[in-house]
C-alpha cells in the first residue's frame, strides 16, 4: 500500500505546533516557584511560593450521600479562592447567623436524615411544643433551606440545600475546636469569677493550688503518693506528680486527645474537681490555670512512654508529641501565670506556708518542695 506523504505531512505539522505551543507555554509559565515546604499536620501542607502574579487557587470536592428517600452523588466541583474571599460578607455573615441557631441546625440535620413531620422533630428534638417549632420552620421555609411536601406533610431539605449543608458541617468540623478557645478567651476577660474581686493584684497561687488538686485527687482515687512542687528560673512552676497520668488516647469522632480535652474544656470537670478562690463566683480547674497561664506545657507518663504537649493563653502550639519512653507514671505541668492578670510572681514562703496543711489532710502524700 503506497504512502500518504500529504497525510503524514498534516501529522507532523501538527505535531510540530503542539511542540511549539506547549515550550510557549513553559517559557511564559507564570506559576509559582516552589522556594519550600513545610508540613503542619497530616492534612495540610505549606508550600511557600515566589511568585510576582500570585494565583490563589482553588477549592475542589465531590461526593455522596444516601439518605432514607434519596441517593445524591456530585461530580468533581471547584471554587476559586479569589472568588470565595469576594463574597458579599454581609450575606455570607446573614447566612451563618441563620444556620448558627441550634433548634434550628438540628432541624436540618434531622430532617437531612429522613423526611420528618412536624410532631416528629418536636419527639425527636424534644423542643417542647409545636409553637416553638413553627416560628423555626417558618424562618427555614422562608429562606429556601426546608421544603414540606403539602400542608401538614413532609418536611425535607432541598435537594440542592443537600450538598452546600454537607460542606458547611465539613468545614466547620475542622473548626470544633475553636468554640473551646474562644471560651477560654472569654475567661481571660472574665478572670475575676474565678480568682475573685479584689482591691489588690489577682494571687498566682490560686492556679497552683488548682493544678495540686488534680494530684490531690489522683491520691484519694489510690494511685498517688508523691507530688512536687518546683519553682522554675523564668517565673514558672511546675506541679509533677507520680499518679496514673491523664489519658491520651484520641477522643471519639475527633482528632483530639484526652489531654488536650482536660486543658482546653472548661465543663471537662464538675464543680467538685475545682479549687475554688476566696469571693471566686466559679471554680478553678486545669483547662482555667491553662486560659489564664502565658504559656503552659504538660508532660504524661502513662503506657510506657512520654508524651508532651505546648499551649499559650490556652491555645495548643502543637500536637500530643511522644517524646521518650519510660517505666514511670505521672503527669507533670508547667506553667506560667499571664503577666498583664497576674502582677505577682510565686513566692516560695506562701507555698512552704501551704504545703503542710495539705500534708495534715492527706498525711499519706508526700509533696516535695
Amino acid at each position: 500500500m503506497p504512502r500518504d506523504f500529504g497525510a503524514e505531512l498534516d501529522i507532523l505539522k501538527k505535531q510540530l505546533g503542539d511542540l511549539e505551543q506547549l515550550v510557549s507555554q513553559i517559557a511564559n509559565d507564570s506559576s509559582p516557584r516552589v522556594s519550600r515546604t513545610r508540613t503542619f499536620d497530616k492534612n495540610t501542607v505549606l508550600v511557600e511560593t515566589v511568585n510576582d502574579e500570585l494565583d490563589l487557587g482553588g477549592v475542589f470536592y465531590s461526593g455522596q450521600y444516601s439518605g432514607e428517600k434519596w441517593r445524591f452523588r456530585w461530580e468533581p466541583q471547584e471554587r476559586l479562592v479569589s472568588q470565595l474571599l469576594d463574597l458579599d460578607g454581609e450575606k455570607v455573615a446573614k447566612i451563618l447567623a441563620a444556620l448558627g441557631h441550634k433548634q434550628r441546625l438540628d432541624i436540618l440535620r434531622s430532617v437531612l436524615k429522613e423526611p420528618l413531620s412536624g410532631s416528629e422533630i418536636v419527639e425527636r428534638l424534644n423542643m417542647g411544643t409545636t409553637g416553638q417549632l413553627y416560628h423555626h420552620i417558618k424562618a427555614l421555609l422562608g429562606a429556601d433551606l426546608l421544603v414540606q411536601e403539602e400542608r401538614g406533610g413532609m418536611y425535607s431539605l432541598p435537594s440542592h440545600r443537600v450538598l452546600p449543608l454537607l460542606l458547611l458541617l465539613a468545614a466547620t468540623s475542622d473548626l470544633l475546636d475553636t468554640s473551646d478557645y474562644i471560651e477560654l478567651a472569654e475567661t481571660r476577660n472574665n478572670a475575676s469569677a474565678y480568682l475573685g474581686n479584689t482591691q489588690d493584684a489577682y494571687d498566682p497561687h490560686y492556679l497552683l493550688w488548682a493544678v495540686l488538686e488534680n494530684s490531690i485527687l489522683e491520691h484519694r482515687a489510690g494511685f498517688c503518693s508523691e507530688a512536687g512542687i518546683f519553682l522554675q528560673g523564668d517565673g514558672s512552676v511546675t506541679v509533677s506528680d507520680n499518679g496514673r497520668g491523664i489519658p491520651v488516647q484520641v477522643l471519639p469522632n475527633t482528632e483530639k486527645s484526652r489531654v488536650q480535652a482536660v486543658l482546653t474544656e472548661l465543663s471537662h470537670y464538675s464543680t467538685s474537681d475545682s479549687f475554688v478562690a476566696p469571693g471566686g463566683e466559679k471554680g478553678i480547674n486545669i483547662a482555667v490555670v491553662n486560659a489564664l497561664s502565658q504559656k503552659l506545657s504538660i508532660e504524661v507518663r502513662r503506657e510506657g512512654k512520654v508524651f508532651r504537649q505546648d499551649y499559650r493563653h490556652g491555645i495548643p502550639q502543637t500536637g500530643l508529641l511522644t517524646v521518650g519512653i519510660t517505666k514511670e507514671t505521672g503527669t507533670s505541668v508547667t506553667f506560667l501565670p499571664d503577666p498583664e492578670i497576674f502582677k505577682s510572681a510565686f513566692d516560695k514562703n506562701v507555698i512552704a506556708k501551704h504545703v503542710p496543711e495539705i500534708s495534715a489532710i492527706y498525711p499519706d502524700l508526700t509533696i516535695h518542695l
